[in-house]
């Protein structure tokens, strides 16, 4: 097992961790920008190109509970150095691969393990453990706000190095940034063995049963399923829904973007506050319903450029603010010992839903000609997700109790 001499300050991590997380999730907010670009100089249709994006979130998903487990076994480390350097490896395949079968293939491969192993499910583990239970929900809160800052502050700039450079060239110096700002941020993510001297001790396969037979635990993973959906639907389908709406200017869609990400770092550092005071379970399902809501009101709204920003706002407030919930209500019910593990599967599920929203945003719009279909399951299910959030228990199991 993966030992240091002692465990890193809540400091040190949330830092380390939050620059991980900034170009994990920065980079990959940005994905869309690329979709007609590359679909234009391949001769491909929107499909091809969503469908590459859809494997990537299923690979994320499906790599997420094993990548997990290796942080919870091994340390976080290790696991964000593997993911930095397949990171970067998907991101030059994307580059140089012509062939639809392979770009599709390798872009969800590389890609899929390099977020799986950087982002919100591998160094959860690490923040939890770390983190005091009163300040557990608040960490988490931090971490979320981190991947929201790169969004804000990347979106702009691939936008720019695909302007300047073009789309090949852009995804180059990505993946040599993303591999400059990781790798040293990996060593300050050392950590001494989990031991637990009191309490029953559980092996990985005892606590994914336990968690799998939890009512609670499957009402959290239909929520995610829900968020996935949500989430990369707009943030790959937006620049090209705008665009096909008569608004061609690209800036639009970068704000767009860019104010997701900005609001977002209030919406998550907030939500982990709320999550120390509130239920958690009620302050989901008031995200997703707001969500909703969100989404009608900008599809009944005239669509210029104001509208497209007070939407983004709103939708940044509840982007990624449904992270530290969760990942809060994981801790306070389960523990934090296969932290990291618990929430790669429950963020399978988010994965899932990603494939399904992101894949089906495109081949809908190749059937239809437009994203009216999407919109409306968009909608329909967040009302679902805020349903099943209301009856899950938050009160830790007697186990833990015990413990």
């Amino acid at each position: 097992m993966f030992v240091a001499d002692r465990a890193p300050s809540l400091k040190t991590v949330l830092l380390a961790t939050g620059v991980v997380l900034t170009m994990a999730m920065g980079v990959r907010h940005g994905f869309g920008f690329w979709m007609q670009p590359i679909s234009q100089a391949h001769g491909w249709t929107r499909e091809t190109y969503s469908l590459a994006q859809a494997m990537q979130n299923l690979m994320w998903g499906a790599i997420g509970p094993f990548a997990g487990m290796a942080a919870d076994r091994f340390g976080t480390m290790r696991v964000v150095l593997v993911g930095a350097v397949s990171y970067a490896a998907g991101l030059f395949w994307m580059a140089m691969v012509k062939d639809p079968t392979l770009f599709v293939l390798g872009t969800g491969l590389f890609i899929g393990l390099g977020l799986a192993c950087t982002a919100f499910g591998a160094v959860s583990g690490i923040i939890g453990r770390v983190a005091p239970a009163e300040k557990r929900s608040w960490a988490f809160g931090i971490s979320g706000a981190a991947g929201s800052l790169g969004q804000f502050m990347l979106m702009p700039i691939e936008q720019q190095l695909i302007s300047a450079v073009g789309w090949q060239n852009a995804f180059y110096i990505l993946g040599a940034l993303l591999v400059a700002l990781m790798v040293p941020m990996a060593f300050y993510l050392r950590e001494p063995a989990v031991t637990h001297a009191h309490g029953p001790q559980q092996s990985i396969r005892e606590a994914a049963a336990e968690a799998l037979g939890n009512r609670s635990f499957l009402l959290l993973v239909a929520g995610y399923f829900v968020c996935g959906f949500q989430l990369v639907f707009i943030g790959v389908h937006m620049p090209a829904y705008l665009k096909d709406k008569g608004i061609s200017n690209p800036g639009v869609a970068v704000m767009a973007l860019a104010l997701i990400g900005l609001f977002n770092i209030f919406g998550s550092y907030y939500a982990g506050k709320l999550g120390g005071r509130l239920p958690k379970r009620y302050l989901l399902s008031a995200i997703y319903f707001a969500r909703a809501l969100a989404i009608t009101l900008f599809l009944l709204a005239p669509l210029m450029p104001i509208t497209v920003y007070l939407f983004a706002a709103a939708m940044g407030v509840l982007w990624l603010s449904t992270v530290p919930l969760t990942n809060g209500i994981i801790a306070g019910v389960f523990g934090v010992k296969h932290m990291s593990m618990l929430a790669g599967i429950v963020f399978f599920s988010h994965q899932l839903g990603s494939f399904l929203g992101v894949w089906l945003g495109g081949y809908l719009y190749a059937l239809q000609g437009n994203y009216d279909v999407v919109w409306g399951i968009t909608i329909a299910l967040g009302v679902m997700a805020g349903l099943v959030n209301l009856p899950i228990n938050e009160r830790p199991l007697a186990r833990m109790q015990a413990a």
